[in-house]
């Protein structure tokens, strides 16, 4: 091979990678303001296994559903996205004495949703004035839009949970939340 064309096509490849640099960083660019910055929390633990105390505010109840053997479901937030989203954040506890299985049901029916394994895909949210039924929602994958990969929650241990559906048209003020083998729970939307 020529000696010349190797490193014509060196300064090439050096030109095309510091063009991309420059216009890939962005370093002038401000960032976007119009959306939180996703975060999450999952409680320390310490050397023993204990839990630290958490610096977080308490966060409010809208919800508690009750599910079986000793899972509970509080709903702690419901929040309508820009984007036409709408995502519930809450946390799934085990009060009962000994481990919990997340039961299958949770993840729904739906072979795209089940395949991705545990998940609470399962979840609707039912808008009765409006008569419409909402579904988690799903990524080019057919991934659920929620917590995934749970399998058993230990005696006394929670895990934060989130699940996001297409928001009801901003008229609906009222929704029914329903998980498979969970009670039922009514949401106000603001």
């Amino acid at each position: 091979m020529n000696v010349r064309y190797v490193r014509r096509g060196l300064a090439s490849l050096t030109v095309a990678s510091v063009a991309l640099l420059t216009v890939g960083c962005g370093a002038d660019e401000k960032p976007k303001t119009d959306k939180p910055a996703a975060t999450t929390a999952s409680p320390q633990k310490s050397q023993s296994g204990n839990k630290q105390p958490s610096t977080e505010e308490p966060t409010e109840e809208l919800a508690v559903l009750k599910g079986q053997k000793g899972l509970e479901l509080t709903l702690t937030s419901v929040e309508r996205d820009a984007g036409g989203f709408l995502t519930i954040k809450g946390n799934l506890e085990n009060t009962s004495d000994s481990s919990s299985i997340i039961p299958a049901q949770a993840s729904g029916d739906e072979t795209e949703v089940v395949k991705h394994g545990n998940s609470l895909g399962g979840a609707t949210l039912v808008d009765s004035v409006g008569k419409k039924r909402y579904y988690v929602l799903r990524d080019t994958d057919g991934r659920p839009l929620t917590t995934s990969a749970l399998s058993i929650l230990p005696a006394g241990e929670s895990t934060a949970v989130f699940l996001q559906f297409p928001a009801p048209p901003t008229s609906t003020t009222e929704v029914s939340f329903q998980l498979p083998t969970f009670e039922p729970a009514t949401l106000k939307l603001s």
